[in-house]
Formats: C-alpha cells, structure tokens, sequence
C-alpha cells in the first residue's frame, strides 16, 4: 500500500463522515456540554476553576474519544465494507491507520480547536492555552489509536460500548495523566518538558503498534 491509496482512504472516510455530520457533531457538543457543566456544580470561584480545569477539560476529552471509538468502525462493519478490505491487496494495518486518522481530524479535531475557548471559561491564563490545545492534539489522537484495537474486538457483540469502556478506559490512563500534568504544570509556570516528551512518545508508539494489534483484532473478529 502507498502514500497515495492511504490519502485515497484516508479521504473516503472524511468524505463519509462529511455526509453523516450527526455522527461526530454529538461528540463535540457532548464535549462541550460536560465541561461547561462543571463550573455549574462547582464553586464560581476563579482559583477552584483554575485548579480543577486541566484534569476536567482532559476526563471530558477522554470520554468524548471513547464516544468516537464506539462509531469508529461499526458502520463500515454493518455495511460489510470491513470484510471487503480484508480480501482487498492492501497492507491492512496502514488502512485501519488510516481510517483512525480520519476519525481523528473529523471527530477531535474539533475537539482540540473549541479547547482554548473551554479554557478560557475555566479560568485558565491564555498562556496557557496553547499548551492545552497542543497536548489535546497528541492525546486525542494516541487515545483513539490506544482504543482501535477494542473498537475492532467488540465488533458485533451485544452492549459493546459498555464493553469496550471496560477494556480500554484502564489504558487511556497514561495519556490523561502526563496531558493534564503538562497543563497544570504550565499553568504553575514550572518545566513540562518531562510530561510532553512521554506524552509524544506514547503517542508515536501507539501510532506504530496500534495498527498491527487493530488489524488482528479485526481478523478474529471477522472469522
């Protein structure tokens, strides 16, 4: 498989998604919705909002992406366009890595760029909102790699979207910790080279192995 058949892919999902923007549009308002409520059930109080908003705008990020994984490949099974890309002569995990890159720029990149104006709504100092949009741009995009795999094992089965909370929400720990201490220690004005070097490379490992296990996963589940 070459550059140009991935972008064709690549393309095709984002094309799909366009014509059914109902799909990806609930997870950015649920996103939305879930952050500005918890100003609602907290203290209005600036320094409580500060405090608490990485950690909030990251749990809300994550859940929006466990939204995208359960959708990520269940139309393209139902339609019977997965088991035809099995027989297809493509190099199967950089297909599905495609198809996960194009859920990510439909689905969290919206996700990413509404992020400053949430920050802002909790308090956070605009210099640190860059910092929040960048770490949510390689955290959402390795939570949904980290989540393919499931999103492919469970396809199928009966409350699958309970399912695959159980399997994957254990895994997305990593990625939410070293994110939302990145923000909070910009936020604190202190060195967050540390927590942004480990969060690129979980990012980057996921990128590589995530295809590999999401392509057998896949196999076993079309069997």
């Amino acid at each position: 498989m070459n550059w140009q058949q991935w972008r064709t892919l690549c393309l095709r999902d984002i094309r799909l998604a366009m014509r059914r923007p109902g799909e990806t549009l609930h997870v950015l308002f649920f996103f939305i919705m879930t952050v500005t409520l918890f100003p609602l059930a907290s203290s209005p109080s600036a320094t409580t909002l500060q405090a608490i908003g990485p950690g909030v705008l990251w749990v809300c990020a994550v859940l929006a992406c466990l939204l995208l994984l359960g959708e990520l490949l269940e139309s393209d099974w139902r339609d019977g366009a997965l088991e035809a890309l099995l027989f297809m002569p493509l190099n199967l995990p950089l297909a599905l890595s495609a198809k996960i890159v194009a859920r990510w720029l439909c689905g969290a990149l919206p996700l990413v760029i509404v992020s400053p104006l949430l920050g802002l709504q909790l308090e956070l100092p605009a210099s640190v909102l860059p910092m929040l949009a960048g770490t949510l741009a390689l955290g959402t995009l390795a939570l949904l790699f980290i989540g393919a795999p499931g999103a492919a094992l469970i396809l199928g089965t009966r409350n699958g979207g309970m399912l695959l909370g159980l399997l994957i929400l254990p895994l997305f720990l990593p990625v939410l910790i070293f994110g939302a201490l990145a923000v909070a220690g910009a936020q604190a004005g202190r060195s967050v080279e540390a927590e942004l070097s480990i969060l690129l490379a979980l990012t980057l490992l996921t990128v590589f192995f995530s295809p590999l296990a999401t392509a057998a996963c896949l196999r076993l589940a079309c069997e």
